[in-house]
């Protein structure tokens, strides 16, 4: 929707773009924490329910931002309302992966895997439709519907969405980051976030100075990171929720994977391999396919090791489990963009993938290392014991 533009056009310098979209990330990240913490006490239906209707709300408002004075009534509005939005979408997507993992306990990476899926037709469906809109029918139209349809969703989950009741629980992010398993996936969800920031702020000026591409074009090849997240999500999801023990493992295969598409994408200088349009779309497409296969196994992996470590089985933990995903995941999607940018700018962007890849290939490797190092016996009793969680029902919360 050309959003920055519209504010360069408003007096905004590219700095205080960035510095308007970084403060999504860190609204959304305090936000997760915040509210993942206090979930039961707010209520998971409630806190959807609001959450929902805080975006949409803030959603509408953007779209009316064009019609405010340039200069810094129309920046500072920019900030308010972007962060208020944060908190919002924070409040929703925690509520809702807590909710998943409480009303689907044995089908967490299904059900995700599934969500995932349409966010990747989001990805896909997001840009031309909503480019369309904008050049069709000018800046306040994309918003306008894009905020609309969010409040539909309001009176639908009023309607739909059980009422969970639960007691609070003692336990904090704090013990939550004491296990060492549960910092190195945190650190894996990190370097996801990164990545995809990275791309979404560098790849579309990349393709069109190196392959002199147009704009929609860009938008195709874009396709080939969204398109296999979204084919293969729910198929992960399914297959690691079938067989749990293979959860660490596909986080490992998929971090080195995704390490190799990042160093490939450009690709790296010292390889000597030519820049081909071809190689960079074959690259987007291992990146998207290994980001799901990384991604999807994060969630219900910290759940089973929380509960294994003594956490109490409720949305306490899940509310926990929800906010800290969240706010690693926006730590990430506001270091991607800033460093990546960086980097970009003072070397060039082959190099700034290639330092995703090394995060991505570093997480990998300590990944690997904790799993090689746990004892056998050890390691098969918790792989029986995450079967039998997967294989029957929770008889108490």
């Amino acid at each position: 929707m050309n959003i920055s533009t519209q504010a360069v056009k408003k007096g905004a310098s590219q700095t205080v773009v960035g510095l308007i979209f970084g403060c999504y990330a860190v609204s959304n990240l305090i936000g997760s924490l915040i509210l993942g913490r206090y979930i039961v006490h707010i209520g998971a239906k409630f806190m959807l329910i609001v959450g929902l209707f805080v975006s949409s709300f803030c959603t509408i408002l953007f779209g009316l931002l064009d019609r405010v004075p340039a200069g810094p009534a129309f920046i500072s509005l920019c900030f308010i309302v972007r962060s208020i939005d944060a908190v919002g979408f924070a409040a929703a997507m925690t509520s809702t992966f807590a909710m998943t993992a409480k009303i689907f306990p044995n089908n967490v990476a299904t059900v995700l895997g599934s969500l995932e899926m349409f966010t990747g037709l989001g990805l896909i469906l997001g840009p031309p439709v909503g480019g369309w809109f904008y050049q069709s029918f000018g800046y306040e139209v994309p918003f306008m519907l894009l905020g609309c349809f969010l409040f539909i969703m309001v009176p639908f989950n009023i309607y739909v969405l059980p009422t969970i009741e639960a007691d609070p629980s003692q336990d904090s992010f704090f013990r939550l980051l004491t296990h060492v398993k549960i910092v190195l996936i945190c650190y894996v969800i990190f370097t996801l976030s990164a990545g995809l920031g990275f791309l979404d702020a560098t790849l579309s000026l990349f393709a069109m100075e190196e392959f002199d591409l147009s704009p929609g074009y860009v938008g195709l090849i874009m396709l080939g990171l969204s398109l296999p997240y979204c084919l293969a999500s729910p198929l992960l999801g399914y297959f690691t929720d079938k067989y749990p023990s293979t959860r660490s493992w596909f986080m490992v295969i998929g971090g080195i994977a995704t390490a190799t598409g990042f160093c490939l994408l450009g690709p790296l200088p010292f390889l000597h391999i030519p820049s081909q349009l071809w190689l960079l779309i074959l690259m987007l497409g291992v990146i998207g396919f290994s980001l799901g296969m990384t991604a999807i196994p994060t969630f219900p992996e910290i759940i089973a090791h929380a509960y294994e470590h003594g956490f109490e089985e409720g949305l306490s933990t899940l509310g926990m489990v929800s906010g800290l995903f969240g706010a690693v995941w926006s730590l990430g999607m506001f270091y991607g963009p800033v460093v990546g940018g960086l980097i970009t700018q003072h070397l060039c962007f082959e190099w700034a993938a290639a330092v995703q890849g090394g995060l991505a290939f570093l997480a990998a490797f300590l990944l690997a290392i904790y799993y090689l190092c746990q004892p056998p016996k050890q390691q098969r009793i918790l792989d029986s014991n995450q079967h039998t969680d997967e294989s029957t029902p929770l008889l108490i919360d």
